[in-house]
């Protein structure tokens, strides 16, 4: 069993920075392909950008354009997500998702388990 905890969200400017974190309890989180997801109002949970257990390949959705960098710290049983240049639309809950040794790839049916989220409001 794995429990995830987001943090780090909150209101910003456009253009602004936020840095979201997802901490994992269990000793098995190098195990774990890691990702993040979102979800605005009225739309569909969407990938964000994913990194995975092995190789720290990483997939990312095209609307990342270099803005936002996922990056993992093993020792911490963390996984970050920095996001610059923030825009309105990047409004949404933010929910971090865990795959046992998975490629951390789009489909959020290979996640197992998944955080509460955390809310990010890009101000225009």
């Amino acid at each position: 069993q794995v429990q995830l905890v987001e943090s780090g969200g909150g209101l910003v400017q456009a253009g602004g920075s936020l840095r979201l974190s997802c901490a994992a309890s269990g000793r098995t989180f190098s195990s774990y392909a890691m990702a993040w997801f979102r979800q605005a109002p009225g739309k569909e949970r969407e990938f964000v950008t994913g990194i995975s257990w092995s190789s720290g390949r990483i997939y990312s959705a095209d609307f990342v354009k270099g803005r936002f960098t996922i990056s993992r710290d093993n020792a911490k049983n963390t996984v970050y997500l920095q996001m610059n240049s923030l825009k309105p639309e990047d409004t949404a809950v933010y929910y971090c998702a865990a795959n046992l040794y998975g490629l951390g790839s789009g489909n959020p049916s290979n996640y197992e388990y998944w955080g509460q989220g955390t809310q990010v409001t890009v101000s225009s």
